[in-house]
Formats: structure tokens, C-alpha cells, sequence
């Protein structure tokens, strides 16, 4: 298979928030051409490589990497206004860029800024892989993920699983790999973010197995389920916002907040997540509906009914928008971290 030639890097910058479509549709790109060049640089032969590129290019709401980006834009954010006001000490690199040429020179030198890229695809690899292994036969078969066929579907079985296998583990190399269009990985940074990335991603597996264990368990309580979902679906999301901040340079506080809010976020998307199965259409979601009831699946829903379910997840992004309020200062939309909160709030599928 003839590799194709690395895609020059784009005047792309999720460093400063303007809007959220703009953000978002910036962090996307961003994301679909750093994919491509770690592919690239991997050299997977085929059909593993085949498989990788076929899930990590779906239609995804992409939501760690927008908390990646997000959490180390307001972050970046708010030191540049105390920069302004005398109270930081900011470095030269994370001044806004006049004109593309200084963009172009940014992109290509700022350390914070790639490492902030590379967390960005860390996330998305380890959450696209444990999509490929619950799709698998042996978990929860479906045969439908991100509004087309899933991997053991398309590929075979086999090729499915060591594809999730190699995203994994190139989820852990990339903090570190040499990657073109990467400047060279700040290794300062990179142990702080292995530190928050791999105990996270262990609590994720183990949320998966305890939410494996709850399905024979037809009197769960509320307190049990919200265990289970702070790791299997939580313990991602915290990651991901406590690595953009870590990449922004956030302090203690800072990361204390960030902690709070994604522990809020991490437990509310999951309580959407149950309220669309059983409220949205199969076209919706790009994956089947109704798929909790089909696998006796504990949830919210289940639990206290769809009413009670999003007065509960409202409370959590109020107390997740009101932790980052208070840290980082902000109170309108010209945030990025809090544009994410309301964009997720509002979400249908």
C-alpha cells in the first residue's frame, strides 16, 4: 500500500475561541489532518489500517477533543486578560497572531499549542476504541455506530478487534511520538498528561465491566449507577479537560475546577445519552434506538423516568458551567469551555 504524502499543516488555531460553530468546525479539521498524519506515521498494513481509518473518520460529535481544545482555550483565555491587567506573566508565544504568517510561525513552534494537539487525539483514539470493542458480538452487537455499519461489520471480527487493539495503544504514543507537523513533544507536559490520561482510561474499561455486571442486577440504586458512569463514560471526559488545561499551563485551582465540571459534565452526558436512546429516532442518533431496553440495560431513564432524568442532567451542566464560572472568572458565551456546555446541553443526539 503506497503511503500518501503528509498533509501540510493549515493556519488552524484552537487557541482563541471567537464562535462556537467556527471553534468547533476549527478543532475538526484540525483534528481530521493531525489523524491522517499519525496514520502516517504508523505505517499499520492493511486491512488494520483500513479498519483505523474507517472509525476514526466517521461522523463523530467529537466531543473529548472539543474538550481538549476547549478547556485550553479559556484557560489561554484567561491568562492572556490577566496578562493585560498585570497580574500573569504569560509566555510571548500565546500571543494572538496578527496575520497567517505569524499563525503559520506559531503553529509550528508552540509547544503548548501541539501538545495540546496531541491530547486532542489521544482522547478521540481511546474513546474510538472502546466504540469498536462495545460494538463487537461479544459485548453489546450492534451493528450500527455514528450513522454507518460498525467495524466488524465492514471488516472482519478479527481485524475489528486489533484495530481497537492498535488505537489504544497509539492513544499512549502519541503524547510522545515524533510526528511530522508536530513541534518536538514538551516532555515536562507530556508526564503531567500521562499522569491524568492513564488512570482514566483504566477507570474507563473498569466502568465498562461494573456496567457489564449491573445488567444481571434488576434493583441497581441511583448512587450505583452514577458509580458506574463516573468511569465508564466520566473518567474520559475528566481527562480530556484536565489535559487542555494542563497544555494552557492551568493552575492548581484551575484543575480543581476543570475536575469539578467534568465530573458534572462526565455524569449529565451519560443521563442524555440514556434520555436520547429512548427519545430519539435511530436516523438521530446514527445508532440503534431503544438499544438500553434491548439489552436490559440499567439507566436513568429506567431508574426515575425522563421527566425527573433531565431536570437531573440540567442541574449537572449548571453545577459543571457554575465551577468553571467561578474559576476561570467568565459568565457569558465568549468562553469556550462554557459555548461547549450549552452546545452539549442542547444536543439531539
Amino acid at each position: 500500500m503506497t503511503a500518501s504524502p503528509t498533509p501540510s499543516i493549515t493556519p488552524l488555531n484552537f487557541m482563541f475561541f471567537n464562535d462556537t460553530e467556527q471553534f468547533h468546525r476549527i478543532v475538526r479539521t484540525q483534528l481530521a489532518q493531525d489523524i491522517e498524519v499519525l496514520f502516517q506515521y504508523a505505517q499499520l498494513p492493511t486491512p488494520l489500517i483500513d479498519a483505523c481509518r474507517y472509525v476514526m473518520t466517521g461522523k463523530g460529535k467529537l466531543v473529548r477533543p472539543l474538550l481538549v481544545a476547549s478547556a485550553f482555550a479559556s484557560v489561554n483565555d484567561h491568562r492572556r486578560q490577566n496578562t493585560d491587567s498585570g497580574i500573569d506573566n504569560y509566555s510571548k508565544t500565546s500571543e494572538e497572531p496578527s496575520n497567517n504568517s505569524a499563525l503559520q510561525s506559531l503553529l509550528g513552534h508552540d509547544s503548548n499549542y501541539d501538545m495540546a494537539r496531541r491530547a486532542a487525539l489521544a482522547v478521540e483514539l481511546l474513546h474510538t476504541y472502546s466504540l469498536v470493542h462495545d460494538d463487537l458480538p461479544c459485548m453489546d452487537d450492534d451493528e450500527l455506530r455514528r450513522g454507518q455499519p460498525t467495524a466488524h461489520i465492514v471488516f472482519e471480527e478479527s481485524t475489528a478487534l486489533l484495530a481497537g487493539d492498535v488505537l489504544q495503544t497509539l492513544a499512549f504514543e502519541v503524547l510522545t511520538a515524533e510526528l511530522p507537523t508536530f513541534a518536538p513533544f514538551d516532555a515536562a507536559i507530556a508526564s503531567q498528561l500521562s499522569a491524568v490520561f492513564t488512570p482514566r482510561a483504566r477507570r474507563m474499561v473498569s466502568g465498562q465491566m461494573l456496567d457489564l455486571n449491573a445488567e444481571a442486577n434488576t434493583d441497581i440504586s441511583q448512587s450505583d449507577l452514577e458509580a458506574i458512569h463516573r468511569d465508564k463514560t466520566g473518567a474520559l471526559i475528566e481527562a480530556a479537560m484536565l489535559m487542555g488545561g494542563i497544555c494552557a499551563g492551568a493552575n492548581s485551582g484551575q484543575r480543581i475546577a476543570l475536575q469539578e465540571c467534568a465530573q458534572n459534565i462526565g455524569l449529565a452526558f451519560q443521563v442524555q445519552d440514556d434520555i436520547l436512546d429512548v427519545t430519539a429516532s435511530t436516523d438521530t442518533l446514527g445508532k440503534p434506538s431503544g438499544s438500553d431496553e434491548k439489552l436490559d440495560k440499567s439507566t436513568y431513564v429506567k431508574l426515575m423516568g425522563v421527566d425527573k432524568a433531565n431536570r437531573y442532567a440540567q442541574s449537572l451542566f449548571d453545577d459543571g458551567r457554575a465551577a468553571i464560572t467561578h474559576a476561570l472568572g467568565n459568565s457569558t458565551n465568549s468562553d469556550a469551555l462554557l459555548a461547549l456546555i450549552d452546545w452539549l446541553w442542547s444536543r439531539k443526539k
